[in-house]
C-alpha cells in the first residue's frame, strides 16, 4: 500500500478521500492548500499526491510547475478540478501530471486513477513534452454531486450509464448499482441499497454485494476475483473477511 497526500481546500473533499483511500489500505496525508502541501511533501514523501487546482493561496498547476523546476516531482500526481477544462488538462499533463480527474469523481475511476498512477514511471519533470494525447489522463467521475456514488441526493443517471456504485434519487433513496446489464440467471448484476443510514454502513453494504457477486461469477476464484477487482489478493481476502462475505458458499473456496 502507498502513502497518498491529498491536497484540496475543501474540508469535506478531503475527509471523503481520506476515508476512501485509507478503507483500501492506503496511507493518507492531507493538506488545505500549497503551503501545508510542500511541508507534508517534503515530511512523508508521497507515493502519489491527489492535488486540486483551484486553491485560495497558490494554484495547483503552479505548484505542480514549482515541484517540477524544483526537481521535487519524484511521485506521480493526479490533479483534480470541478472546473476543468481540455486545456487545464493538457497543462498539467505538459508540467508532469499522471492523470486529470474531473469533480465530481466516482469511487471507480477515483481508484482507477489511482491504480495505475501507483504503478507508471516517475512522471517526466516540467517543460519536457507528457508524450500523452490530451485525453490520456482525462477521467470524469461523479463524486459528491446529485446522483453520484457518494454525495447530495438529486438527479438520475440514464439506464446503463450508472457508475458502479450506489446513486441517489431525487428522495436519497437507493438506485440500482450500474456497469453491467442484469444476468438473466446467475448472479445478479443490479440491487437497490437502503441509503438512509450511515455513510460506511451504505458502503459496506455494497461492497459486500459486489464482491459476493464478483465470487458467485468467478465460482469462488479468488484469483479470478482478484484480477477482476483490481485488489492484490492477500488484501482481497482480508477485505472479503471484514465484510463478513460467506466464502464457503463458493464452489472453489480460496482457489
Amino acid at each position: 500500500m502507498a502513502t497518498i497526500l491529498v491536497v484540496d481546500d475543501e474540508l469535506g473533499i478531503r475527509g471523503l478521500l481520506s476515508e476512501i483511500l485509507s478503507d483500501e489500505g492506503h496511507t493518507v496525508e492531507l493538506a488545505e492548500d500549497a503551503s501545508e502541501a510542500r511541508a507534508a511533501r517534503d515530511r512523508v514523501r508521497p507515493d502519489l499526491v491527489l492535488l486540486d487546482i483551484w486553491m485560495p493561496d497558490v494554484d495547483g498547476i503552479s505548484l505542480l510547475k514549482e515541484w517540477g523546476a524544483n526537481g521535487q516531482l519524484s511521485m506521480p500526481v493526479i490533479m483534480m478540478s470541478g472546473h476543468g477544462t481540455i486545456d487545464t488538462a493538457v497543462e498539467a499533463t505538459k508540467y508532469g501530471a499522471t492523470a486529470f480527474l474531473e469533480k465530481p469523481i466516482t469511487l471507480q475511476k477515483l481508484l482507477r486513477a489511482v491504480e495505475q498512477a501507483l504503478v507508471r514511471p516517475v512522471p517526466r519533470q516540467a517543460g519536457l513534452p507528457a508524450g500523452q494525447g490530451p485525453g490520456a489522463g482525462l477521467i470524469g467521475g461523479s463524486l459528491g454531486s446529485p446522483g453520484g456514488l457518494i454525495g447530495a441526493a438529486g438527479g438520475l443517471l440514464p439506464r446503463g450509464q450508472e457508475p458502479m456504485g450506489i446513486g441517489y434519487d431525487s428522495h436519497g433513496a437507493g438506485l440500482p448499482v450500474g456497469g453491467a446489464p442484469a444476468l438473466a440467471s446467475g448472479p445478479r448484476a443490479e440491487q437497490s441499497f437502503d441509503l438512509d443510514r450511515p455513510l460506511r454502513e451504505a458502503r459496506d453494504a455494497f461492497e459486500k454485494s459486489y464482491f459476493e457477486f464478483h465470487l458467485a461469477k468467478e465460482n469462488g476464484s479468488m484469483t479470478r476475483v482478484a484480477e477482476k477487482t483490481g485488489l492484490e489478493r492477500t488484501h482481497l481476502y482480508r477485505k472479503l473477511k471484514q465484510l463478513g462475505v460467506d466464502l464457503t458458499r463458493n464452489k472453489r473456496g480460496l482457489s
